[in-house]
């Protein structure tokens, strides 16, 4: 397809194609004469992928540029390569607060239960990690005593959706495609088990206490 059809197809107009590519967020079209080019499907899941990151996920471009990067990067194994752009979106803030400490703890004792061993190996070298201390810690310092115990049956419901996830993953053949989906649900499916939670929460309170 040419550029106006791209364009056409994916929602993002023709100017915005030119800046991505000049950012190297999307690979050049097949040269077909000095001032055309031709894309293909690739282009334009490309684009579903860098609207994902910057127009439901809010990234700024060079985040996304970064993300974006390390899907790209066929040096690395698919586990890298997925880590590696997970790892590169934004996250929860640090905090040193004291009350961290009591919340590593809690956070390790559940990844040992689970028998989660590459979480717990990977620590707080993972910023996913960073971002459960320092939530259990603020919902430690409000009152709220969540602990190992109280966690573990939530985190095993999130395994379950892992499950799903990377079932979904699969139905896609190339490697570049896994990866490029996997980032795309990250942000485009959080928004969709937070309201599903919600709604869930709105039909159990209706059941349990009546409207």
């Amino acid at each position: 397809m040419r550029l106006a059809e791209l364009s056409e197809r994916s929602g993002v107009s023709t100017a915005m194609i030119k800046y991505y590519l000049r950012q190297g967020m999307l690979a050049p079209g097949r040269k077909v004469g000095a001032t055309t080019a031709d894309y293909d499907e690739s282009h334009l899941r490309r684009l579903r992928l860098v609207r994902a990151l910057i127009e439901v996920g809010r990234l700024p471009v060079a985040a996304a540029r970064e993300v974006i990067g390390y899907v790209d990067d066929d040096s690395l194994d698919r586990t890298m390569r997925l880590g590696a752009a997970l790892w590169a979106l934004p996250h929860g803030p640090d905090d040193n607060d004291a009350s961290v400490a009591a919340a590593r703890t809690e956070v390790d004792r559940l990844l040992q239960a689970l028998g989660w061993s590459t979480a717990r190996e990977l620590g707080e070298l993972s910023p996913d990690h960073r971002a459960l201390i320092v939530a259990v810690a603020t919902l430690n310092r409000l009152g709220y005593a969540w602990d190992a115990e109280l966690m573990a049956p939530y985190a095993e419901l999130m395994h379950q959706a892992a499950v799903r996830d990377l079932d979904f993953v699969e139905t896609h053949p190339s490697e570049a495609e896994k990866v490029e989906t996997a980032v795309a649900a990250t942000v485009l499916f959080e928004p969709v088990l937070r309201a599903l939670h919600r709604l869930a929460q709105q039909e159990e309170s209706a059941r349990r206490y009546g409207l």
